[in-house]
């Protein structure tokens, strides 16, 4: 197809979505789940809107060879807005530790930075397996409920600067957040847990940020992406699922801390199995 005069934006006419009610209805559920799971654990959302933006790109025959790319850039896209609704709330309620947010965010953003560009370079299928594997281990740990010794605190700012670029390295390549393990991280430190997922809610919106700025300037001139792309966001996927995560983020930072902690970890892992199940079965006929 011919190529768009909008750097980054490519395709025909006839490539764009038609958002339909069978096509609008999945998303805007999707969407709302993404925003309320994403207020109430700490996370970005993510771990939903990938599945669901693949859903879509497939559905809709779009994408090609860079529907994984797509999915996660959308996705970080959708999360920068979700992320910023969910860190204000967790803040009126004076859960967010700005002193771990102060040291953290800026090597979380780091490493998001640097991940986007390497997962440009990797196969959409590798990408895909890193995601089942990786939502695995943080599933088991969720469901086991790992409790660290009781005079065990976060390191000093060198290991919590090297933690936070590691988890934004990590979680670029898989199109989330980064509270699917900022939020184990501080819980190891014997962080009280609606601190540690008010802190990740805070945490998460400039990692989202970087990581869709990072996706948008990878796929800035890639030449073969569907109409409505800028760079590896599709817009039109992107611009629904905000306006659905947006209002119900605010919900799960109000639920969140109306439960108990044991019921908050339980529910968190079981999430996450269900997400790397899906996943295990989108990814196994390419090996």
């Amino acid at each position: 197809p011919a190529a768009s005069s909008v750097p980054g934006t490519t395709g025909t006419a006839a490539e764009e979505a038609m958002f339909t009610l069978s096509v609008l209805i999945p998303l805007l559920t999707a969407g709302a789940l993404a925003g309320f799971l994403a207020g109430l654990f700490g996370i970005g959302g993510g771990l939903l809107i990938v599945p669901i933006v693949l859903w879509l790109l497939e559905t809709q025959h779009l994408g090609g060879m860079h529907i994984q790319h797509l999915a996660i850039g959308t996705s970080f896209a959708v999360m920068a807005c979700t992320t910023f609704s969910g860190a204000l709330a967790h803040a009126r309620r004076r859960s967010v530790r700005w002193d771990i947010v102060c040291r953290m965010a800026p090597a979380m953003v780091g490493g998001a930075l640097l991940g986007t560009f390497i997962a440009a370079r990797i196969p959409a299928h590798y990408l895909q397996l890193f995601f089942v594997a990786f939502v695995c281990a943080i599933a088991l740990q969720m469901l086991c409920r790992y409790r660290p010794q009781t005079g065990r605190h976060l390191p000093g700012t060198a290991g919590i600067c090297l933690s936070g670029g590691v988890i934004g390295l990590f979680s670029s390549w898989v199109g989330i957040g980064g509270g699917t393990l900022s939020v184990p991280f501080m819980l190891r430190g014997n962080v009280p847990v609606h601190q540690a997922i008010g802190t990740s809610g805070a945490l998460a919106w400039p990692m989202a940020l970087s990581g869709a700025v990072g996706y948008l300037l990878a796929g800035w001139h890639v030449t073969d992406l569907p109409s409505g792309s800028l760079g590896y966001c599709y817009l039109p996927a992107a611009a629904v699922l905000a306006l659905s995560t947006l209002c119900l983020a605010p919900v799960g930072v109000k639920i969140a801390h109306r439960l108990p902690d044991s019921t908050l970890q339980r529910a968190f892992g079981l999430y996450l199995l269900i997400i790397a199940a899906h996943m295990l079965w989108k990814v196994h006929p390419h090996f």
